[in-house]
């Protein structure tokens, strides 16, 4: 009984000690991240740490801004907005990692971590900036801002925080801002949806192929790559194609079965718009819905003259001035390619017309006729961390900075990398870049550019930025390394503008730091930086091929560089199209008795897109629009075409790692945000007004 008794006190111990020590452990989110860089401790974060965080972070911020409201010294910059812009370090570290992560590697955990945070977010959100005594203390600074010097990086920081109140209704009476509480909430949700829906349905679908005659036409790593999909799914013994781009993509251009193509392409384009538990469409209109009433609330007459008050377009009508400015001269173009492709068809007694599941196969041999281009003979040179160092030397060449990779750097997903950079010059630390570049069912299509860590300076310290670069590349098979294609290379490029943006920040404040700029602005580094992919000089310090070590030979530098301005006319002509399909839903005043679908016909019957082209984006699987932040917005990528294309025309006349160019691309662009007027900081570079005249001759259409 005696020895009973004991054991059972230990037990007790035991418990007693287990439990003490899983009370023990402290939630990752509220310690300061440690080691050499600060990185967020990926391994020890659970699912189970965010919902407390994020109460908590929003806790700890309501108090720092109630700090600010009660400070009983007279408002000035630097006790109200400046206090206020530095505000919010723990909630910014919760939301950075839980959003990041719910793009690369999400699961139904966290997206429902998401859907419970989005509300609260929101919530917060509003509680900022329609907090009347807040507001008070701002205003007083706004006012009185002749009265401090204040440099112009503040006076910028001033003005955008003054416009954060007025944009989310702090001047409306008190229903009209219960009613857009509730608005920002459903916003936010509806948006979420959108996006799950739309991963989900990409990863619905496949094609299974059974009989190798099927795979006729497509490229040796193409069909391994398929195999090594059906044995990961199940399916050994056949080949699997998917939705995500590295299969997609060359299925549509090599493969000689035009049944099957076409059975892609339906799928693709279908995305969101299968009348199922994933359909897109009501989720369109209810968003739409509300988007129109929250502009009207704001006093806008469309969402679109909303969204755009803030950019560098200012209005509609300057938006449809640049597409419109475009469209003829791409359908032009698109229009003689069809010609050129449609002799093909029938020169081998196709007895068709060509139709859109077809404009990647025959521009392919197109390309191989005209040009004796292949592509999948340039992908040889092309190995992924090739063209990564490549796209490393090219920005060390540029601005002096050098790349290190970190060993046992805390990671969030086995493939993703980490490296440190730091300038040439004296050894200081840039910024830690991540870079994740594979697709996977856990992961939102497309690429893209985050942070983890903004960059901004605290008690004179200078906290330098975490960002990653994020793409859906061609994964590495049994055999083959990953091998890119020229647009994956471009890609990657493109990615990395954006990455420079953030590195080379030498801001004071968050709220114009890095990459904190217009849409139509935040693109220009990030397309200025695709020049350099493909520039002789360039490809020879990178594109080796994968077997030999063999440099990339001139005359497939030559092919490369004339082929240019192949499928522009296609390339433009989506382009233009998805940019006005956006436009075309946020410049309605109503959504009652709109079908999405009519709509969406009807809107490419007015721009007049030939039959042979979709818009790049069909409305119920356009991302970008519903959920990414470009609503009325998805014409930056020209508007920030047109401002790099003249840009770097300065590179092309000095040189194209002219250094006082680079250097003063670098002071007067990245490290900028936007601390200054953009137009007067891109004027200061480029020396005068841009021009479009330059992007519209890079496109083949002058």
């Amino acid at each position: 009984m005696k020895k009973a008794f004991y054991l059972i006190i230990a037990i007790i111990t035991i418990m007693t000690a287990c439990r003490g020590k899983q009370e023990q452990r402290v939630n990752p989110f509220f310690e300061e991240w440690g080691g050499e860089f600060g990185l967020p401790p990926f391994a020890e974060i659970t699912d189970a740490d965010y919902r407390p965080a994020v109460l908590e972070g929003i806790r700890q911020h309501d108090a720092e801004i109630q700090a600010i409201i009660d400070n009983p010294d007279a408002p000035t910059f630097a006790n109200t907005i400046e206090a206020y812009d530095h505000s919010g370090q723990l909630l910014g570290k919760v939301v950075g990692v839980l959003f990041n992560l719910n793009s690369t590697n999400s699961n139904d955990s966290l997206k429902a971590i998401v859907e419970f945070a989005l509300p609260l977010l929101s919530e917060h959100n509003d509680n900022i900036f329609m907090n009347p005594d807040f507001f008070k203390r701002v205003e007083t600074v706004y006012k009185n801002r002749d009265k401090e010097q204040l440099t112009t990086e503040q006076q910028r920081v001033l003005e955008e925080i003054y416009k954060q109140f007025t944009r989310n209704g702090i001047n409306l009476p008190a229903d009209k801002q219960a009613r857009l509480r509730e608005l920002n909430k459903q916003i936010g949700l509806l948006q979420q949806k959108f996006s799950n829906n739309m991963l989900a349905e990409t990863n619905a679908f496949t094609l299974v192929v059974d009989k190798k005659e099927d795979l006729s036409g497509l490229p040796e790593g193409v069909i391994e790559a398929a195999a090594d999909e059906a044995k990961a799914t199940g399916n050994e013994g056949k080949w699997v194609f998917t939705l995500k781009n590295p299969s997609y993509v060359p299925f549509m251009q090599y493969a000689d079965n035009r049944e099957l193509r076409e059975k892609m392409f339906r799928a693709y384009s279908m995305r969101g718009n299968n009348n199922n538990a994933n359909d897109n469409k009501q989720v369109i209109l209810d968003l739409m819905k509300l988007r129109i009433e929250k502009a009207s609330l704001l006093g806008y007459n469309t969402p679109a003259d909303f969204f755009l008050d803030n950019s560098l377009a200012k209005t509609p009508d300057n938006v449809y001035k640049l597409l419109n400015s475009i469209m003829p001269a791409a359908l032009k173009k698109a229009k003689s390619e069809v010609v050129e492709m449609q002799k093909i068809i029938d020169r081998q007694k196709g007895g068709f017309k060509l139709q859109p599941w077809d404009w990647a196969y025959y521009a392919e041999k197109l390309r191989k006729e005209k040009y004796d281009l292949n592509e999948d003979e340039v992908k040889q040179y092309f190995k992924m961390e090739n063209v990564r160092q490549g796209v490393f030397d090219c920005a060390s060449k540029l601005y002096g900075i050098g790349f290190e990779p970190i060993k046992d750097a805390s990671i969030y997903y086995p493939e993703v990398e980490a490296f440190k950079i730091t300038n040439k010059a004296d050894g200081s630390l840039v910024g830690i870049l991540y870079t994740d570049y594979y697709p996977r069912d856990s992961k939102r299509g497309g690429a893209w550019m985050n942070n983890f860590r903004d960059q901004e300076v605290i008690a004179g310290k200078d906290i330098r930025p975490i960002i990653v670069n994020v793409g859906n590349f061609t994964k590495p098979t049994t055999s083959k390394p990953s091998l890119l294609t020229t647009d994956e290379v471009e890609t990657m490029f493109h990615e990395f503008g954006h990455a420079l943006h953030g590195l080379l920040s030498r801001c004071n404040y968050r709220t114009v730091s890095g990459t904190s700029t217009p849409r139509d602005f935040v693109e220009m580094p990030s397309q200025i930086n695709e020049n350099w992919a493909f520039q002789p000089e360039v490809l020879k310090t990178y594109a080796k091929h994968y077997k030999t070590g063999e440099v990339i030979p001139d005359s497939l530098v030559r092919k490369i560089n004339t082929t240019a301005t192949f499928n522009q006319g296609f390339m433009t002509t989506e382009l233009v199209a998805a940019a006005l399909l956006d436009m075309k839903w946020h410049t309605l005043k109503s959504v009652d008795d709109i079908d999405v679908i009519a709509f969406e016909n009807r809107a490419v019957k007015e721009m007049g897109l030939i039959d042979e082209i979709i818009p790049r984006y069909r409305s119920t699987y356009f991302n970008h629009i519903f959920n990414s932040g470009y609503s009325a917005g998805y014409y930056a990528y020209l508007w920030s075409e047109m401002l790099e294309k003249d840009a770097f025309e300065l590179f092309r006349q000095k040189g194209i790692f002219d250094e006082a160019t680079a250097k003063s691309f670098k002071e007067n662009i990245l490290e900028k945000g936007s601390s200054d007027d953009l137009m007067k900081l891109y004027r200061q570079f480029r020396g005068q007004d841009p021009s479009i005249k330059p992007m519209l001759q890079a496109r083949g259409l002058l």
